[in-house]
């Protein structure tokens, strides 16, 4: 395949990914404007809890990859 080919696929499948992602944006507009949305903050608490679940998790799982188990140790006082 030429290269000149390979650089025309990609572009089309960059303008298909841009139309396919306008029309979400459009959808969820549309929807928000016609029939409306409730919005609540979760907040910067709950996002730090989530943040800390998923780095606790990413931990896990790289203490398996090197064949190591982690264990959680009682608060420090």
């Amino acid at each position: 395949m030429s290269n000149a080919v390979a650089t025309a696929q990609g572009r089309a499948a960059l303008l298909h990914l841009l139309a396919a992602t306008a029309r979400k944006i459009a959808v969820l507009f549309y929807n928000t404007m016609r029939f409306g949305m409730n919005y609540s903050d979760p907040g910067a608490d709950q996002y730090e809890q989530k943040y800390c679940e998923r780095v606790i998790k990413q931990l896990h799982c790289r203490a398996a990859e090197f064949g190591f188990e982690l264990h959680e140790v009682g608060s420090v006082s």
